[in-house]
């Protein structure tokens, strides 16, 4: 120790497909989207899935994770996670069961004392007045039940269809900060996950813990091989069957809330608590986490804007997680932020992008970016921490989400509401004519405003009221998708009050519509450019100065030419807005698909009058990022497939009409 030394399953089924993500010969996740959302047919897109045929007391049992599984599109065959697993591991002992009897009674003695001061208080009416008192003497009371209900306050903090905006506020401020456990107890998991001294593998590591939270904690340490700077992330010891302990009890007094629950909520109480111990058996399991940086890696490893830190594998388990050192300034410091000569309207505009990315393009994205979970660098990148907390968007939700704003934009309320139906909020066959002048209001009010005004905050108090009122339920990827926007807003408006959320989200969304080339989006394209069949000029106009505006703004961000000059790599960023794909994909269908040519050409003629003049404008707005010879020879390589496509459909009408 001279030199070491301490200082500061499934089968074939017509209705799901299957894409896997495998790495490394481990199969990962299994990602299920709609067939109808896909294009080709089965044997195009891969194995079809249905859930094996499971005993009738298990079936029974596992019917929430499988609602989950369908509503979600992704399936999780080797899930941490089961009614029966929790159940099992529980139940292995007497002693076991002893310690389960006492926690049961603690449990039910706290919240029934509690349950019991909220009857009083309606009772007498003061049920009003006491709000504040009672919300704060809930919060102590989670963090009193220890690790799993300072969890479960977190997500009830993003649960408006469970619990009153005015407790949420309350445990909006519930933060997993607790004290810390001792370091010789932290240093000898370390050493049982490393297999060896620590002295062997770090030439220094830090006396006191970085942070602390209710399932780890985290020690700053220099690696003696490298002299590299890492990060140790290390669980509380014994934690795993405190919490297998209370999701056990958690589910049983769900149970008896099944009724309530369907009715207020449209599903199973269970079914919430399955969707809880989910999350919070992944977040238990470090290899996990770590598969997750990889991932997260792996997007962002063409971004030259956004930092992920690396992960040593070789020296991570499930109990101990060692991670690259991230030298930056945390956004819990914002006066350090604005005084560390950052560019702030460079770095919360990466880091609008950053997040829509996640959402909207990968599917896996961030689920706790809070601001000591986000650093901003010297350089002016954006860098994320703490991947225990990730959440999935299949291919379906994310084109369902992509939907409901191409019914938001064309004021299509009613399939606005279906839209809620199909990604979950509510139960198949729910009457939604209820719902929609309801939504109808909260949008008119919200678009109203302009970009000047709107905020996700506003529209989220609006629609929490909502979803009080009504039998919605938020499952839990997307109430992680609201509390991901709204956290990653509020840093904006901390670090510079005046900045305007959508101002850099409504560019990103306009260039990935004209953009990309998913056959999906190509679709939604065509929607947002058609309302009730007439051809929107002023939208496609806008749309082209939208994107335009993210390339530029992209492409001129100080962090990319810091970055370019530190690795003297030069990143492949676009300077002009690339519409080949676009025109080429534009001029396929004008040739093949009758419907599409007949609207545009009425949409030349509405009105009776050639409108010549708005296509000269739309030109003008892409003349000077088109390279027109680099496009005529894209469509002239395109020919043969567009002439096999004219001639199929050619064909296909022939044979339609005998």
């Amino acid at each position: 120790m001279d030199s070491f030394f301490v200082n500061s399953l499934y089968t074939v089924s017509p209705q799901l497909t299957i894409s896997p993500r495998i790495k490394q010969n481990n199969v990962r996740r299994l990602r299920i989207s709609s067939f109808a959302a896909t294009t080709g047919n089965s044997a195009k897109n891969g194995a079809v899935l249905r859930p094996l045929q499971l005993p009738s007391n298990s079936r029974s049992n596992n019917s929430a994770l499988e609602q989950l599984d369908i509503e979600r599109g992704v399936c999780i065959p080797f899930r941490k996670y089961s009614p029966e697993s929790v159940r099992n591991k529980v139940l292995e002992s007497r002693g076991a069961i002893l310690s389960l009897i006492s926690r049961g009674v603690e449990i039910v003695l706290s919240l029934g004392l509690y349950w019991s001061a909220l009857v009083y208080d309606f009772l007498v009416g003061r049920d009003e007045e006491v709000v504040p008192f009672r919300a704060r003497q809930l919060r102590n009371l989670l963090c009193d039940l220890g690790p799993s209900f300072i969890k479960a306050g977190q997500v009830l903090a993003n649960r408006p269809d469970i619990i009153r905006e005015d407790y949420m506020s309350e445990l909006c401020i519930l933060q997993d900060d607790v004290p810390s456990f001792p370091n010789e107890i932290a240093f000898s998991i370390i050493e049982e996950e490393l297999g060896q001294p620590l002295e062997a593998v770090f030439s220094r590591i830090s006396s006191e813990t970085i942070a602390a939270a209710s399932l780890g904690q985290v020690y700053r340490a220099t690696l003696r091989a490298t002299g590299e700077d890492v990060a140790i992330k290390v669980q509380r010891p014994e934690i795993e069957p405190i919490i297998y302990r209370d999701l056990f009890l958690f589910r049983t007094l769900a149970s008896f809330l099944n009724g309530i629950s369907i009715q207020k909520l449209g599903c199973n109480a269970e079914l919430i608590v399955d969707e809880f111990g989910e999350k919070l058996l992944e977040e238990l399991d470090y290899t996990l986490e770590a598969r997750n940086i990889e991932d997260f890696l792996e997007n962002f490893k063409d971004d030259p804007t956004v930092k992920i830190p690396m992960v040593y594998k070789q020296l991570s388990g499930p109990r101990v997680l060692v991670m690259e050192w991230i030298d930056g300034i945390r956004c819990t410091n914002p006066q350090a932020i604005k005084e560390g000569g950052i560019d702030l309207d460079g770095f919360l505009t990466i880091g609008v992008s950053a997040a829509l990315r996640q959402l909207l393009e990968f599917g896996l994205f961030h689920g706790d970016p809070h601001p000591g979970n986000i650093f901003a660098m010297r350089d002016g990148r954006i860098a994320y921490v703490d991947f225990g907390n990730v959440a999935v968007l299949s291919q379906q939700n994310k084109q369902i989400l992509t939907d409901a704003v191409v019914h938001a934009v064309n004021e299509d309320y009613t399939e606005m509401a279906n839209d809620f139906t199909r990604l979950g909020f509510l139960a198949a066959g729910t009457d939604v004519s209820p719902i929609v002048p309801a939504l109808e209001a909260i949008w008119q009010d919200s678009a109203g405003k302009g970009l000047a005004d709107f905020n996700f905050r506003s529209v989220t108090g609006k629609f929490n009221q909502l979803v009080y009122n009504y039998p919605i339920r938020i499952p839990e990827r997307f109430s992680l998708v609201i509390r991901s926007l709204l956290t990653q807003e509020g840093i904006c408006f901390t670090l510079k009050p005046d900045f305007k959320f959508l101002e850099v989200a409504y560019p990103y969304v306009a260039k990935r519509l004209l953009t990309d080339p998913n056959p999906a989006l190509r679709e939604r394209l065509i929607q947002v450019l058609f309302k009730d069949g007439l051809f929107q000029w002023k939208r496609l106009e806008n749309l082209i100065v939208l994107a335009k505006e993210n390339v530029a703004k992209m492409s001129s961000n100080p962090a990319l030419a810091v970055k370019n000059k530190q690795t003297q790599r030069n990143w492949k960023v676009e300077k002009k807005l690339d519409l080949t794909d676009t025109i080429k994909d534009g001029a396929r269908l004008f040739l093949v698909d009758e419907g599409i040519r007949r609207q545009l050409l009425l949409a030349l003629t509405e009105d009776s009058k050639l409108h010549i003049e708005e296509l000269v404008d739309v030109y003008r707005l892409v003349e000077d990022q088109i390279d027109i010879p680099s496009v005529a020879v894209e469509v002239v390589r395109d020919f043969p497939t567009v002439a096999r496509d004219l001639l199929l459909s050619w064909s296909e009408s022939v044979l339609s009409d005998r």
